[in-house]
């Protein structure tokens, strides 16, 4: 066990942050009260080399893994900047094209991805189907050598910022498809049974925004953050052959229909990962701007940082939230590795503890300010909404919860 990061990424951390503190929370509640984006600190994180650093070297990124890219996550929240589209376009996106696309959906997306001067959004959420991605009602059909693609999407994150969005579908009836797999918090259980509807294997297609008969309307959200929320709807969204992540336009080929499964699960990961380490950053932010205000705050001639009823709660938020690090760090390690069965585990795991932490530290945090931890000056309230999302999506504690029970302590099936 090594505990000790590489001088390499030592010093991506150091610059991260650096970046981070020179743009920090002001700028970024500005940017979601003005209804903008952070394009600037998207902008140059990207001309630094910081967002593309999992992507393969011969496209264009640094050739890191997952490790790498946590990094970037949890520093740029630890500054009061979490980037919900790290997760989305550069974990998600850039893994699933990268490990599962043709080379030349590699050479065509990849490199935009690296430099940030590609976006590319990610929708797999419905309204009804909820954690159970084997109900999507999004549907793939084959027309000629493409695809028709119908059905809607839900909480889809920063779809108005990118060119493209990575869309999860079902394939028709008459597709053959091979054994179902799953990693427990999503609807099944990985055991090759259900019904002939769960039996279906996903099929991942990147889809243009601006794609005729796809059209977007605003979620409302009480959460400050500059990425919106948006519900997709596909109404009969013809696309070509090779939109289909895995595939080609040669009529007949099934390399994406194969590759959908793994493709998806590949990107989920990575998620769990990347927003792991942003709500760790989150929470490491809040404890660093509430310990500051403790320690020189003086109420009755001293500073109230000096009572056990401030402190202790601060330091018990500290703690854990450095243990979510530790879980984050060991499920990172174990992706890059390609120990894919134990870095699920893993990943699920430090996505359960940072959450946790993340919203116990914001909630402290508010807390030792009094009053003043419910205005915008102090830069803490802001970010209640979005850690308590964090409980939520990308899946629940209660999920995670179930794939604990079932896969880590051999309990029944409880869904």
């Amino acid at each position: 066990m090594d505990f000790d990061p590489t001088p390499e990424q030592r010093q991506l951390r150091e610059a991260v942050r650096s970046l981070g503190q020179r743009y920090g929370h002001d700028y970024f509640v500005a940017k979601a009260k003005a209804g903008e984006h952070t394009t600037e600190l998207w902008d140059e994180a990207g001309r630094l080399g910081y967002l593309g650093v999992n992507i393969p070297a011969e496209y264009g990124g640094g050739g890191g893994g997952i490790t790498e890219l946590a990094i970037v996550c949890e520093e740029l929240a630890a500054t009061g900047c979490p980037l919900l589209l790290l997760v989305v376009s550069p974990a998600i996106a850039g893994t699933v094209i990268g490990r599962h696309g043709t080379e030349a959906q590699r050479r065509t997306f990849l490199p935009g991805l690296a430099d940030g001067s590609l976006k590319i959004a990610f929708a797999i959420t419905e309204p009804e189907a909820g954690s159970n991605f084997h109900r999507l009602g999004t549907v793939a059909r084959r027309d000629g050598a493409g695809w028709v693609l119908s059905g809607r999407k839900c909480f889809i994150s920063g779809v108005d910022e990118a060119p493209y969005v990575l869309v999860v579908a079902r394939v028709p009836d008459d597709e053959p498809a091979g054994p179902t797999e799953g990693d427990g918090t999503t609807g099944r259980g990985g055991d090759g049974r259900g019904t002939a509807d769960e039996r279906l294997r996903p099929a991942l297609f990147v889809v243009p925004t601006d794609a005729p008969g796809l059209t977007m309307s605003k979620l409302e959200m009480e959460i400050v953050s500059p990425e919106n929320q948006w519900l997709l709807y596909f109404d009969e969204v013809r696309l070509p052959g090779d939109a289909l992540v895995g595939g080609t336009a040669e009529p007949g080929d099934r390399g994406g229909l194969d590759a959908g499964l793994p493709a998806l699960f590949a990107g989920l990961n990575p998620e769990r990962i990347t927003v792991a380490a942003m709500g760790a950053g989150t929470g490491r932010y809040a404890i660093e701007r509430a310990s500051t205000y403790t320690a020189t705050r003086r109420v009755w001639g001293r500073p109230i940082g000096a009572h056990q009823g401030v402190s202790h709660p601060l330091a018990h938020a500290a703690v854990q939230v450095e243990l979510a690090r530790l879980m984050i760090a060991k499920a990172a390690t174990l992706y890059d590795a390609g120990r894919d069965v134990e870095a699920g585990v893993a990943a699920n795991l430090a996505k359960y503890a940072s959450a946790e932490a993340a919203a116990l530290a914001v909630d402290t945090a508010i807390q030792v300010h009094g009053g003043n931890g419910m205005t915008t000056d102090y830069g803490v309230a802001t970010l209640l909404g979005a850690v308590r999302a964090g409980r939520i999506a990308p899946v629940s504690r209660e999920m995670i919860l179930n794939f604990v029970a079932q896969r880590v302590l051999g309990q029944p099936k409880s869904y």
